[in-house]
């Protein structure tokens, strides 16, 4: 029987990466997208495998940006959705943000739908900005599920960059399920919805300078210096390990059609993770950066709101790594790949 091929738009991204290791690791077949020939060139070398190819799509917001890659292989019968723009160096939350969102997920199914009769599982990347909000976030009565929604409206997401980035998930999610259920296409539809993604990269060497947005609260922790003030980040946290298992969870559980999966192991704060640095590389750090207070954080974390993914966690079957092991790693590989932290 032939491998199962599963097709990741914006294969060269953090989460992506992750999650196609782990589909080839499962036997999989994968065709990824990505931005240009050095790109899928350099991925492909990373990967080793001659169970990865990749098509070419230079701008997922253009219409049809899917369709010659999609008529290219018709043995597809998975579709990942994982592209999409997060970053905050941005000078107009609509055009930099919020259309290529929206816009990219609405090619993809269109794409799927006219190109792609055979595909019958499609896992769209959202985020837990599709279902909260900072605001709300940090209110600590409130409590979120897999079947909450972010209320931000369109408005408020042209006001700023954070805004905008919130909403580009929730109305790039909202896309996604209206065509669904509009167009009753022959595939299921189901999102993967993770808070701030932590943990090492897919690959050693990309653990170098500026890392992601999202791995980059880890790796900022390494660059404050003794009489800086700790970071007063908190909200919640999930590895990128984790996030790449439940997109293979997502199509492969017949249960998690037509639903939400609400990714988060649990809630972090600035000082938490400066305490797991000072304890576990104090040889390194010891005096380069604050101590602030050591376990602090637990007080802070009492005032944010209550994450609620019993539901996704009984579908994923086990514990998610933990905050200790995200960090550690997170800074072994970047200890490991430059000689220091």
């Amino acid at each position: 029987m032939a491998a199962t091929s599963v097709f990741v738009s914006g294969a060269t991204g953090y989460i992506a990466q992750h999650v196609i290791l782990q589909l080839i690791a499962k036997g999989y077949k994968v065709v990824g997208t990505v931005r240009s020939t050095e790109k899928g060139e350099d991925l492909k070398k990373k990967l080793k495998s001659d169970n990865f190819t990749y098509e070419i799509v230079k701008d997922i917001g253009v219409e049809g940006a899917f369709d010659e890659a999609l008529k290219a292989h018709p043995e597809v019968t998975v579709f990942l959705h994982t592209a999409s723009p997060f970053h905050f160096n941005v000078t107009d939350p609509e055009k930099d943000l919020l259309i290529p969102a929206v816009e990219g997920t609405k090619n993809a199914l269109s794409a799927i739908a006219t190109y792609g009769p055979q595909i019958k599982k499609v896992v769209v990347t959202s985020s837990y900005a599709a279902i909260g909000h900072h605001d709300v976030d940090a209110v600590a009565s409130n409590t979120f599920t897999e079947d909450s929604w972010n209320e931000i409206t369109w408005e408020r997401s042209k006001g700023n960059a954070l805004d905008g980035y919130y909403g580009s998930k929730t109305f790039a999610e909202k896309a996604a399920w209206d065509f669904v259920k509009e167009k009753k296409p022959n595939f299921t539809l189901s999102t993967v919805n993770p808070v701030y993604v932590f943990g090492p990269q897919a690959f050693a060497s990309d653990a170098t300078g500026t890392l992601n947005t999202s791995a980059e609260v880890i790796n900022s922790i390494l660059k404050l210096k003794s009489d800086d003030e700790v970071p007063s980040s908190a909200a919640a946290f999930i590895d990128v390990r984790d996030v790449a298992e439940a997109h293979l969870v997502a199509f492969e559980n017949k249960d998690v059609e037509g639903q939400r999966l609400l990714l988060s192991s649990g809630r972090f704060t600035g000082q938490d993770i400066l305490d797991i640095v000072n304890e576990n590389f104090s040889k390194y750090v010891k005096g380069r950066i604050p101590t602030g207070v050591p376990g602090s954080g637990a007080e802070k974390i009492k005032t944010l709101a209550t994450i609620d993914n019993s539901k996704t966690r009984k579908i994923i079957g086990h514990d998610f790594i933990g905050l200790k092991k995200t960090v550690v790693d997170t800074i072994q590989q970047v200890l490991d790949t430059n000689g220091s932290i």
